[in-house]
């Protein structure tokens, strides 16, 4: 690498192996219909991002379903391996992709309106494909799930996503769809 170009990356305050910034393009279909743009936090959650936007680009989030919505809470989805439409959705929620679990990645970035996050189990290292969208504020999952972005525009799509009537916020019937997501700069 040149001098030159050291510098300017130095000055940016970039280190030599920084991608551009990078975001999500969600096309949402169902209930809620638009796009929903995310702003991904490389700093915060490097693994995870790496993670999201690896499945974003293979496609393995195409078709997959908002499966657990629970109203003035979040918004969840992105289980690539029980929830699309036509499987089995007492099952969604419970699968992720073929790809490893990540150590978490906790950070002091709280959890308000808009904020994106990990989803996992009790095992604070079992995140793994599923993430999920804040309505409003949660202070008690600042520092114990993994934040990875923030929704820049379209809350008035998350907004709309079909709540959730079941169980923990089980959506019934035909759930809101991610019919694409796209990893943008």
């Amino acid at each position: 690498m040149s001098k030159l170009l050291s510098a300017a990356i130095a000055a940016l305050g970039l280190s030599a192996g920084a991608a551009a910034a990078t975001g999500l393009e969600i096309t949402v279909s169902g209930e809620a219909n638009g796009v929903i743009t995310v702003d991904l936090f490389e700093d915060l959650a490097p693994q995870h991002v790496e993670q999201i936007t690896a499945l974003a680009a293979d496609g393995q989030y195409d078709g997959v379903v908002f499966h657990r919505v629970i109203p003035g809470f979040m918004a969840q989805t992105g289980d690539v391996e029980h929830g699309r439409i036509g499987q089995d959705m007492r099952l969604a929620g419970t699968g992720g992709s073929d790809r490893p679990d990540l150590p978490a990645e906790f950070s002091d970035f709280n959890y308000e309106r808009g904020v994106v996050g990990m989803a996992r189990s009790a095992n604070p290292n079992s995140a793994n494909s599923q993430f999920f969208i804040m309505f409003a504020p949660a202070p008690h999952l600042n520092g114990a799930y993994t934040v990875v972005g923030q929704v820049t525009e379209g809350m008035d799509v998350v907004d709309a996503i079909k709540k959730g009537a079941g169980r923990n916020g089980e959506v019934i019937g035909q759930p809101d769809v991610m019919e694409t997501v796209r990893v943008i700069d």
